[in-house]
């Protein structure tokens, strides 16, 4: 059984919340694309505002999957009992 339910508990819902961020990023930066006035314009907002946007967007799925790492360290980790059924006292 794991000791590290809470940690994954929180990775998961910071991964779902990274999917959610990684979609509005991107309708955020299409819609910011067609908002603005010119080909440069439009193509400073691809070239520089989408991979900024992405990246600060994907920020909770990388916390989550370090929480879920540590969740399987922590499992890996763990010792039950450094008594076994046929050393303990009688």
């Amino acid at each position: 059984m794991s000791r590290y339910k809470t940690l994954r508990t929180w990775a998961y819902a910071l991964v779902a919340f990274g999917l959610v961020s990684v979609v509005s990023s991107t309708l955020g930066v299409i819609s910011w694309a067609i908002a603005v006035n010119g080909v440069w314009n439009t193509l400073a907002v691809i070239m520089f505002g989408a991979p900024i946007a992405l990246l600060l967007a994907t920020w909770p799925i990388a916390l989550g999957e370090a929480l879920r790492a540590l969740a399987d360290i922590g499992d890996a980790m763990s010792f039950e009992s450094l008594t076994t059924p046929s050393s303990a006292p009688l």
